[in-house]
């Protein structure tokens, strides 16, 4: 007996990526264009990155578009989701996956160490959230993926702003889900464990096999494999996922 899988109702649906220009962020700005989806997606610095996502997307047919947008500015993140309202009518998925980090001890840090980190991890997810979430609320229908990080759980030296940013992350979405879901709109998290992105190259080649050694699966995870449970949490496969932290992590620091 065979058993038709349900469409993933992605096609057609309007979506926003934040950070989207480079590693996890463009695996998912890809894949949900693949999928049907019209993404935008924001980036801040690296218009070089952001014009070759968009190319890349428009050469395979695909609908793509990128805004320069420094979601620590919640005026500036406001007006980008509005042009996207106006453009499209709605906003279907919200992922905040826009991050930074500023590693070293915490007596060693800087007042701008601990500041760039939250305000972008933190505060730059509650402005984008902030404008997209009335649009959700209008359709009584809309999905949220906040990535979070397996530094939220599982502590390590020279991350403890960073680590902040990702257990503030986690708790915003578990009370954000009980606020929407009366509207209908989930909310979740994806956790990444180490991922071959740019953001983790320096510690990856600093520690080396050390890291590799406290992953069940001894290798690093690849972006693809953090979209395909972004994916998942946006598709019609998750209509019944909210308030959840999914760990994609290889099995990080199991034993």
């Amino acid at each position: 007996m065979s058993v038709a899988l349900p469409d993933a109702g992605i096609a057609g649906k309007t979506a926003l990526v934040t950070g989207g220009s480079r590693g996890i962020g463009r695996a998912i700005v890809e894949l949900l264009a693949a999928q049907g989806a019209d993404v935008t997606f924001f980036y801040q610095h690296n218009a070089a990155a952001a014009a070759e996502v968009v190319a890349a997307g428009t050469a395979a047919g695909l609908a793509v578009a990128a805004e320069q947008v420094d979601i620590r500015d919640a005026a500036a993140c406001a007006a980008a989701v509005e042009r996207i309202v106006e453009r499209r009518g709605r906003v279907d998925i919200l992922v905040n996956n826009a991050g930074t980090i500023r590693d070293n001890p915490l007596l060693a840090f800087e007042d701008s160490d601990v500041d760039a980190v939250i305000d972008t991890n933190v505060k730059g997810v509650f402005n984008v959230t902030r404008a997209v979430a009335p649009h959700m609320v209008s359709k009584r229908s809309g999905r949220i993926v906040n990535l979070s990080s397996v530094s939220a759980a599982k502590g390590g030296r020279g991350q403890t702003n960073y680590a902040a940013s990702k257990g503030a992350i986690e708790a915003f979405t578990r009370s954000l889900a009980v606020e929407l879901a009366p509207r209908r709109i989930t909310v979740n998290a994806v956790a990444p464990g180490v991922i071959e992105t740019e953001m983790s190259k320096d510690v990856r080649e600093l520690a080396g096999d050390e890291i590799t050694a406290k992953i069940l699966l001894r290798r690093y995870g690849k972006p693809e494999e953090i979209a395909y449970a972004v994916w998942f949490l946006v598709s019609a496969y998750a209509n019944y996922v909210t308030g959840q932290v999914f760990s994609i992590d290889g099995g990080f620091k199991m034993e």
